[in-house]
């Protein structure tokens, strides 16, 4: 994510714009099921940066997120991606990098970061961003790239780097943010456009 001349457009208020990098819109869960961005996603901007701070679900689960093309009525379109996983132990027990998994033409919610939140771990949260390139584009599929970081129930540290895209030629117009299970007791997503 560009900072430097773009540094207030990114930490500042929606809709001001002192480059290209411009905050759109600031969603803030408080028991939420999801939190949806159903507007703001069009042609206007070739990148869209989603960020999401300290999710911590009602379960011990991973945050997730996934697109529409009709506006938010529908978050399964097909898509193909691959993501690696790191842990380590804050007891220093064990540590990892790894592959995680690979799916091919899947319809499912894409996986942010490993199991967080959820009463046995009041302190976990996870942190990280989505980029999504070229949404409204009617020629190409749109390919996004994740990370996302946080504290696992079981005292682990976990990374988790994923990319892929997402296989339709359709305008992509609405993201959704939510937990595996249960609902975001805490959190935030803010959502850039990138001229």
């Amino acid at each position: 994510m560009p900072l430097g001349a773009n540094k207030a457009a990114i930490m500042g208020v929606a809709g001001v714009s002192t480059a290209d990098v411009v905050l759109l819109q600031t969603l803030n869960a408080d028991e939420s099921a999801n939190l949806s961005f159903t507007s703001g996603i069009d042609s206007t901007y070739g990148e869209y940066i989603f960020a999401f701070y300290n999710f911590h679900g009602s379960d011990d689960e991973s945050p997730t997120f996934h697109v529409s093309i009709d506006g938010g009525s529908n978050y399964n379109v097909t898509h193909t991606s691959v993501t690696a996983y790191t842990y380590q132990y804050e007891s220093n027990s064990s540590q990892n990098f790894s592959h995680l998994s690979a799916v091919q033409q899947a319809t499912g919610f894409i996986t942010l970061q490993s199991t967080t939140g959820g009463a046995t771990a009041a302190d976990n949260s996870s942190t990280g961003y989505v980029h999504l390139f070229n949404p409204s584009s009617t020629t190409y599929v749109k390919h996004f790239l994740c990370f996302g970081t946080g504290q696992h129930p079981n005292g682990s540290f976990n990374s988790l780097y994923g990319g892929g895209y997402f296989n339709t030629t359709d305008n992509i117009d609405a993201v959704q943010f939510k937990m595996g299970t249960g609902n975001i007791d805490t959190g935030r997503v803010k959502m850039w456009g990138v001229k």
